[in-house]
């Protein structure tokens, strides 16, 4: 079904397939949802998954880098009124994005450089700061994504793995504007610790924090934004870095130093 239209002819709603937001679900219907099982909590502290009800044992989840408060009040405000300087496009579930980025075609597995023309310049402090953080040793972020979440539009973000042909080990993200929730998810659960049937684990977000996936969350665990954990208006950044493959020695080397070479001028508009 092709997005709904307002009442100007312009689309309001990006959502395709089976993707859903308030605006269109009147038009689609509701999606049935998976039951869900086993509910754990993710303790920075600890870096364990607790059990909410208590009715199961915690288990170590690695693969979360929690860093509160990573950006200031002013930083923020800056970044915000920055990007709503820009356009903001539909995107699925309703959401809507800016993209800093290579053109690219996962299925066929092509990317072109098309009209990218680097990162903004404000993720250039940003990305230095990263840098000094052991876990982001090393980062150099090839792509940003700017997502905006309402809702009103019922925004959200269904369950998923980021590619990995592509993008590499490590996926930053900086939270904006409102605490949320990062729900991972594995519909197999854990037979070997007697969790059959979908496990989730809820990672709370705080306003202005940075979060990093890797290892196993970020490879083997889904990651999603449910609905219901969108209370206000929130913004975020995520930024990618690339895989082995092109990177120095890889088979596309040339092509990803071509593309680290625009990413890393910050002088970029969105694509």
């Amino acid at each position: 079904m092709a997005p709904v239209s307002g009442r100007d002819g312009g689309s309001v709603c990006g959502c395709k397939g089976i993707r859903r937001c308030l605006i269109c679900e009147t038009c689609k219907g509701k999606t049935s949802e998976l039951e869900v099982v086993h509910h754990f909590l993710y303790d920075p502290e600890t870096r364990l998954a607790v059990c909410k009800g208590g009715e199961a044992e915690s288990f170590p989840f690695p693969g979360v880098f929690l860093w509160e408060n990573f950006i200031s009040e002013e930083e923020e405000k800056e970044l915000i009124g920055s990007m709503d300087q820009d356009v903001w496009n539909p995107s699925q579930s309703g959401r809507r994005k800016q993209d800093y980025g290579p053109k690219v075609n996962f299925k066929k597995r092509k990317v072109r450089v098309a009209d990218f023309n680097g990162l903004p310049a404000l993720s250039q402090k940003l990305v230095l700061r990263m840098q000094q953080q052991p876990n982001l040793k090393g980062f150099q972020p090839v792509e940003q994504c700017n997502l905006d979440y309402h809702p009103q539009r019922g925004a959200a973000i269904d369950p998923h793995l980021d590619d990995s042909w592509l993008w590499g080990e490590r996926l930053v993200t900086v939270n904006m504007l409102a605490d949320t929730v990062l729900t991972m998810s594995l519909e197999p659960g854990l037979p070997e610790r007697g969790l059959t049937g979908e496990v989730q684990v809820a990672v709370r977000l705080p306003r202005r924090c940075l979060v990093v996936l890797y290892g196993e969350a970020r490879h083997r665990w889904k990651h999603g934004i449910h609905r219901e954990d969108i209370q206000e208006r929130r913004v975020c950044s995520t930024y990618r870095e690339l895989s082995a493959e092109f990177l120095p020695a890889g088979q596309q080397a040339q092509l990803g130093a071509e593309l680290l070479d625009i990413a890393l001028t910050f002088k970029g508009t969105p694509v």
